[in-house]
């Protein structure tokens, strides 16, 4: 295992573990089930604002379904893309392409969470307020420590030559002084 992993590249890392299989999951459950699927605990607040205040269809209720399964198989999907490339050595030291994606995994994942946030408090349900706010605060953290992060930086050695000339000047300085 390389050691010049980035704080945020494990943060990054940690987050895909928990996001990958739990917006999976519960993506496929809106897949096979739009209706049913929309009505569990993670996306139940997205249903009730869309009964309440879209007064929506049932056939639009199907298509916003589907559209927040799409929303999050694509945030699964980044960071996927994340994982893969930063966990080949060659991939990540030639590019910056692992922090592209795990910046726009964060940024929708970010706005997928806020809004959902945002409903449920809309429609008082608090345990899918917590649940969002405890993703929200994940996915900005992490953007957080990436924005701030700087690349790290290398130890400089002296060169070879030079260390050798100055361990010869220096028993040469001692000796002129006695």
């Amino acid at each position: 295992m390389s050691n010049n992993w980035r704080i945020s590249s494990f943060n990054g890392a940690l987050l895909a573990a928990y996001f990958i299989p739990v917006w999976t999951i519960i993506a496929f459950s809106i897949m096979v089930s739009p209706i049913h699927g929309l009505y569990e605990r993670p996306s139940v607040s997205i249903a009730f604002y869309a009964s309440d205040y879209l007064h929506l269809g049932k056939m639009a209720t199907v298509r916003l379904a589907w559209l927040l399964a799409l929303a999050r198989i694509t945030v699964v999907a980044f960071f996927a893309v994340f994982l893969a490339m930063a966990a080949f050595s060659p991939l990540r030291k030639s590019s910056s392409g692992a922090d592209e994606a795990l910046a726009v995994a964060l940024c929708l994942g970010s706005v997928l969470s806020f809004a959902s946030m945002m409903m449920a408090s809309k429609v008082g349900e608090v345990e899918a307020l917590r649940m969002h706010a405890a993703e929200l605060l994940m996915l900005l953290g992490t953007a957080i420590v990436m924005l701030f992060e700087t690349a790290p930086k290398r130890a400089v050695e002296p060169p070879v030559a030079e260390a050798g000339a100055r361990e010869r000047a220096i028993p040469s300085a001692a000796l002129a002084r006695q």
